[in-house]
């Protein structure tokens, strides 16, 4: 019996080897037991914290045979069944088989127990510490491992974990974890006492010291609730504290805490000051789609008028004025402003009274056009009243576009001929469209000053292709609705705000597009006190911890507005679930409780 337990663990640290040496990121493991290697705040919600990935073992998710496909062609009832087994979600291990998995762990770490099970032997032989290696090398040890349970125990247990400690470079010991859950409640009598947390620890570790520390997290911008409804937003803010010496549970955290904002904005948002700006973008997305896939869905035109009697009316004003062609430019500036009917916060940040020609006919066009045709006969009436002479129009010097050139050639009485058909117009347009953008987002961000023309260099290129210059400015533009949404709702001073646009600037310039990506800052709770001093956290926590260094032991107890597993359901009472933030209501909570104890290997 003994020596079928050694050989077990021994096959069961194999597969966790080649799994960790290999990198990859699943296997299964005796027909019904799927590992993963992944990253382990992302599928333990608070339970662990550490920065290196973990082994997760959860129950193989049910197979599905394809002749079941054929016969759910026929069986409806077979159909609905079909369905369900499609959408479960990770499926736990009873409670029994998770703690056989976690001692053949833990026996696989300790070279005392037997040598077939010591580290050393399960090294590929190409890197055997015999005698390529010195005796004092060992290899890396096994990544923390963790299991989905049934929560069928007494306890209530959902995972059961399991993580060496380690002297120097040789294990020392192997820190075990048990976490257990329960339902929402808005009973606080039924909450545990700081003191009892204590005392809960001392039973494991009869410590000389002990240490309590806190962590909470608040919405601060996001979803909303009003009467009972939740008002669904794709962009949130929130922050998260941690502090040391936690007086009592659920207590506020202490303006001496650490704290840091969590920043997801998606563009698009109706509330935020962005928003026409974010519908010009969008017109100009098109125009870029149009050109990949020579198809493109116009958008509902903002204007009345059609787009060639809009240019018609343009082109005739340029041609009476009798101003300069300075003040007519300010003059059609303030008439633009004025048509767009934006915010009063949005004119203050965004809005520009030095728009050149091209850029006010793009403003016309982008209102109005609904075809190629329209887009062709704008263009063709103003190169002719360029190459007749009859406007001379003013220009921003930078200007890149194809119809900046043609209007300086103009000044000279050399213009290029011109070949208005295919997609020509569309190519036209969207490169008007990408100066006066650009030229919009350097207003603002230099405008702040939070940055430089050298530190937007990347986004203001001009050399890639029109899809890439595309992809540039909604990053800018990205960057641009973080920026409006953390000063305008929550008011961050300066020095906070110039240092998020640079976090920004730098994230962008090496990663892809991502509205999902959570930006994060650190800032003083001074500065976001009014937010959340009189709000209910969406979740809190307290860790008791004794010992130093891989000796620290913790006991950690959460509350949480949702649950913190994702393969448990949880009855949920309705009355709890209403009771939510606001109005003096009390918070539901779920209530978790993680347990660590240390076993230590003999020298």
């Amino acid at each position: 019996m003994g020596s079928k337990v050694i050989t077990d663990a021994v096959q069961f640290s194999k597969m966790l080897r080649t799994l960790q040496d290999d990198c990859k990121d699943s296997c299964i493991y005796e027909q019904d037991i799927q590992i993963l290697r992944v990253n382990g705040e992302k599928h333990l919600h608070y339970i662990y914290s550490g920065d290196r990935p973990v082994f997760i073992c959860e129950k193989t998710a049910p197979h599905i045979d394809p002749e079941d496909d054929k016969m759910d062609e026929t069986h409806s009832d077979d159909e609905t069944d079909h369905q369900v087994k499609i959408e479960l979600g990770p499926q736990p291990l009873t409670i029994m088989k998770a703690r056989q998995l976690l001692s053949w762990y833990t026996m696989s770490q300790n070279s005392i127990v037997s040598p077939a099970v010591s580290p050393a032997p399960l090294l590929p032989p190409a890197v055997s510490p015999v005698p390529l290696l010195p005796p004092a090398v060992s290899p890396v040890p096994l990544l923390p491992l963790w299991v989905r349970c049934d929560m069928a125990d007494p306890a209530g247990t959902t995972w059961l974990g399991a993580e060496t400690a380690c002297t120097g470079n040789k294990v020392s010991g192997v820190k075990l974890y048990s976490v257990t859950c329960a339902g929402s409640t808005v009973d606080k009598g039924t909450f545990i006492t700081l003191d009892e947390l204590k005392q809960e620890h001392k039973k494991r570790h009869h410590p000389s010291m002990m240490a309590a520390r806190g962590t909470a997290q608040y919405n601060l911008f996001g979803s909303t609730v009003v009467e009972n409804t939740t008002i669904e937003s794709q962009s949130s803010v929130t922050v998260d504290f941690r502090w040391s010496h936690v007086e009592s549970i659920l207590e506020t955290p202490p303006l001496s805490s650490m704290a840091t904002l969590n920043i997801k904005v998606s563009s698009g948002d109706m509330r935020s000051p962005m928003y026409p700006l974010y519908r010009e973008l969008e017109f100009l997305q098109i125009l870029a789609d149009g050109l990949r896939t020579g198809e493109t869905e116009w958008m509902e035109p903002v204007e009345t008028r059609s787009a060639v009697q809009l240019t018609r009316e343009y082109l005739d004003e340029l041609q009476n004025t009798v101003k300069s062609l300075q003040d007519q430019s300010t003059k059609e500036a303030v008439k633009v402003k004025t048509e767009t009917g934006t915010s009063e916060i949005f004119n203050s940040l965004m809005e520009r009274g030095d728009l050149d020609f091209i850029e006010q006919l793009w403003v016309r066009m982008r209102n109005s056009v609904t075809s190629y045709q329209d887009v062709g006969d704008c263009l063709k009436m103003v190169i002719k009243a360029l190459q007749y002479g009859d406007i001379k129009p003013w220009i921003h010097r930078d200007s890149s576009s194809s119809l900046s050139k043609l209007i300086l050639q103009s000044y000279h009485h050399q213009m290029d001929h011109v070949s208005l058909t295919g997609l020509t117009p569309v190519h036209m347009l969207l490169e008007m469209g990408l100066d006066k953008m650009r030229k919009d987002y350097i207003n603002y961000l230099i405008g702040q000053e939070l940055t430089t023309l050298n530190h937007l260099s990347y986004y203001l290129s001009t050399v890639e292709d029109l899809q890439e210059q595309v992809i540039r400015l909604r990053k800018l533009h990205h960057l641009l609705e973080i920026m409006v949404t953390c000063s305008t709702f929550l008011g961050l001073p300066y020095d906070r705000l110039f240092l998020l646009t640079q976090l920004c600037l730098q994230y962008y310039k090496t990663c892809p597009y991502d509205e999902d990506h959570e930006f994060k800052l650190q800032i003083k709770p001074t500065l976001i006190s009014h937010f959340y001093q009189k709000e209910q956290a969406v979740s809190w926590g307290v860790e008791v911890s004794s010992g130093n260094g891989p000796r620290e032991v913790k006991t950690s107890w959460l509350l949480s507005d949702k649950p913190l597993v994702e393969h448990i359901v949880f009855e949920t009472d309705f009355h709890n679930e209403m009771t939510v933030n606001g109005d003096g209501e009390e918070a539901a909570y779920f209530t978790t409780m993680v347990c660590c104890s240390l076993v230590n290997f003999a020298a």
